[in-house]
């Protein structure tokens, strides 16, 4: 690689680009392989790996579980994106993107994959963490939306160039540098006016919200907390340490968890797997 890179007229795939990702980017979709996905017995089948977006997800169902919602009850099995389990054909047929999570609804059948569509069809379906009132509906949605569209720039920017490139370059890392604060800015004069991000009441807002930049402001996620001064933003602080001392987030964390030295639950069938992890 070259500081003084020059486009080629036709643009061809490097397989020696990438980082330690590079075995499983491409730039084609569909199936590489068979393989059919497994099943439980329970309402909801999520195939997912907990990153950031599956934790999203886990985070709600859990959530919902703990609300009382009995039939939110799921099976949660692993998707091994550096082994390309993504590419099996089961699993594109669940979601066509290849990406993490996906979700299927065994009660109708339905398919649903992309993170945030995931959490709105499940606060739909029970009825809980999106107001009714269309005022409060739509600023959840709008911090939803807000989320989606911002943590690609944390995430395959920031969190790549600086964390996972196989070079570090001064000009992405500090233009994503750049872009990571002001979007930590944003939230941080949003939670000095309210309790959780998108008002006074807990939403999927905060659960799209909290495992990227939530954690990002813990100081588990690139190691970069002292990098970006993430304790400068006092207001996300406070709603990060809330969110993180929540039982059912401490639970959806663990869930398609296989890396790490602390606790992991690459599957997740009952909600006795979490015994001896973590105070129920």
């Amino acid at each position: 690689m070259s500081d003084n890179y020059t486009p080629p007229k036709v643009w061809r795939p490097n397989t020696e680009s990438g980082g330690q990702f590079a075995s499983i980017n491409r730039p084609v979709s569909g199936a590489t392989h068979q393989k059919k996905l497994p099943a439980g017995k329970h309402p909801f089948q999520l195939y997912s790996l907990a990153t950031p977006n599956g934790v999203k997800v886990t985070v709600m169902l859990e959530e919902l579980l703990q609300a009382g919602f009995s039939d939110a009850e799921y099976d949660a099995w692993l998707i091994n994106i550096k082994d390309g389990d993504q590419f099996g054909d089961g699993f594109v047929a669940l979601n066509p993107n290849s990406k993490i999570p996906a979700l299927l609804d065994s009660t109708n059948g339905n398919r649903v994959f992309e993170s945030g569509s995931i959490l709105l069809y499940l606060a739909e379906k029970f009825g809980a963490f999106l107001a009714k009132d269309p005022a409060k509906r739509t600023e959840t949605l709008n911090w939803l939306f807000w989320q989606m569209g911002s943590a690609p720039f944390l995430g395959g920017g920031f969190g790549h160039f600086y964390a996972y490139a196989p070079e570090k370059y001064e000009y992405p890392i500090n233009r994503y540098a750049m872009e990571a604060k002001r979007q930590l800015d944003v939230l941080d004069k949003q939670l000095a006016q309210h309790e959780y991000v998108a008002g006074d009441e807990y939403s999927i807002a905060d659960m799209a919200i909290w495992p990227w930049y939530g954690v990002l402001a813990l100081g588990r996620l690139y190691d970069a907390a002292e990098f970006l001064q993430v304790q400068d933003y006092s207001n996300l602080q406070r709603w990060a340490k809330q969110l993180d001392a929540r039982p059912a987030v401490q639970r959806g964390v663990l869930v398609n968890r296989n890396w790490g030295d602390g606790a992991q639950l690459p599957e997740r069938h009952s909600r006795d797997d979490f015994a001896g992890f973590i105070q129920k």
